[in-house]
């Protein structure tokens, strides 16, 4: 089994309404994201999938939120939104995009400090 990873991130502010602390009030972080998926096999070409794909995939959804405020995001109206609700929304929002291709999904990673992070897979 191969795992293929990438990494990006994201610029956002968020406030965590229920958490008795100083993540409460608004604040801001420099996300980091890893999107890793496994694949069976390599191609002819000697690659499970394209590096360069995975990435565009996942600019194009961290666009929507990089440089906002989360709780205003209709993802997480509702719920608030913590490295574990952006990890499993990032999860769900890539799974589709894989479905026909030589890999499958495996877990995203949100990171929303050098030390601290969460990975999330169904």
């Amino acid at each position: 089994m191969y795992q293929l990873f990438v990494e990006e991130h994201f610029d956002a502010a968020h406030y965590l309404p229920e958490y008795n602390g100083k993540c409460e009030r608004l604040h801001g972080h420099r996300f980091k994201v890893v999107l890793r998926v496994e694949a069976e096999s390599v191609g002819s070409d000697g690659m499970a999938y394209d590096f360069a794909e995975m990435k565009r995939l996942l600019r194009e959804l961290l666009s929507q939120v990089d440089h906002t405020c989360l709780n205003e995001l209709g993802p997480f109206s509702a719920k608030a939104p913590s490295s574990e609700n952006i990890a499993a929304w990032l999860y769900r929002e890539l799974q589709p995009l894989f479905e026909d291709t030589p890999v499958r999904l495996a877990s995203v990673e949100v990171w929303e400090s050098p030390t601290a992070g969460v990975s999330y897979s169904p």
